[in-house]
């Protein structure tokens, strides 16, 4: 079983330092990759309500015989359910579909800034986690300005925000800004739609000198960057492979090089993606 070293949150708790994606998976094929994933020594599981598979997900940490404890499993808050009455009823579906008594990363899924009811999605995750029912919270596409409203109205910094983040657009402010207040960065789409940075000459090159893969390659970029990647696989050996990152570094020239790659997004601007 491979070793992953974790993350010390803002909140005092830890967080793996990779993670397994499940979108788009199914209830069983999530259930399926969880299962291995377990097995091969992953401990953070990611999952969303617009997912549609979070009992899928559950059913394989229950399955798993990996000691509950061991498990950071997380979920997301939808847009629909942006408010303060509607994120707790939210949060109660979450847990029964899962199967869970605890959740132990709970995201607001997408800001909605012309929705506007972001802060009062995140006063009832506070209020889930005082009465421990949620381990920790976080934010997901989540902007400086977003979060900066939240720490002024509430108080409360997220330990964590899940952005979209690979090669292709590397984040440099937001994860400045991350480390300044001591919020982690969780990497979505690591690998980039479509798998797009995994064939870049210069990814290719550093692979073939390390003799790893160009996944591994970029996934140890997420890593030593400080950010936490999900990556997702349907493939046991992919899985396998993408947990292997740890035996290996890349130098400060290969680093700056795999940033160097033109930038664009490739996802949902959190100015004006709405996802309900």
């Amino acid at each position: 079983m491979i070793s992953i070293p974790a993350h010390r949150l803002n909140d005092g708790t830890t967080l793996p330092a990779i993670g397994l994606g499940t979108w788009p998976m199914d209830d069983a094929g999530a259930e399926e990759a969880v299962l291995g994933a377990l097995d091969l020594g992953y401990r953070l599981i990611d999952t969303a309500v617009n997912y549609h598979n979070e009992r899928g997900v559950g059913r394989g940490v229950a399955d798993s015989g990996v000691p509950r404890e061991e498990v950071v499993v997380t979920t997301k808050l939808p847009g629909r359910d942006h408010g303060y009455e509607e994120t707790l009823a939210s949060f109660e579906n979450s847990r029964r579909r899962l199967g869970l008594d605890r959740v132990d990363l709970y995201l607001i899924h997408w800001p909605l800034p012309r929705v506007d009811k972001y802060v009062d999605s995140w006063k009832a995750m506070i209020k889930l986690r005082g009465d421990g029912l949620v381990r920790s919270i976080g934010v997901s596409n989540f902007t400086q300005r977003h979060i900066e409203r939240l720490e002024r109205e509430t108080g409360v910094l997220p330990a964590v925000n899940q952005i979209e983040l690979h090669p292709l657009f590397p984040q440099e402010e937001l994860r400045a800004f991350h480390a300044d207040k001591g919020i982690v960065t969780e990497s979505w789409s690591p690998l980039g739609r479509a798998r797009q940075p995994l064939h870049d000459p210069v990814v290719l090159k550093i692979a073939e000198t390390l003799d790893v893969t160009p996944a591994q390659v970029v996934l140890r970029w997420h890593t030593q960057l400080g950010a936490v990647p999900i990556p997702k696989s349907s493939s046991p050996e992919r899985r396998r492979e993408n947990l292997d990152i740890f035996g290996f570094e890349l130098d400060p020239a290969q680093l700056a090089a795999i940033s160097g790659q033109v930038r664009r997004r490739l996802g949902g601007n959190p100015q004006t993606h709405e996802e309900f």
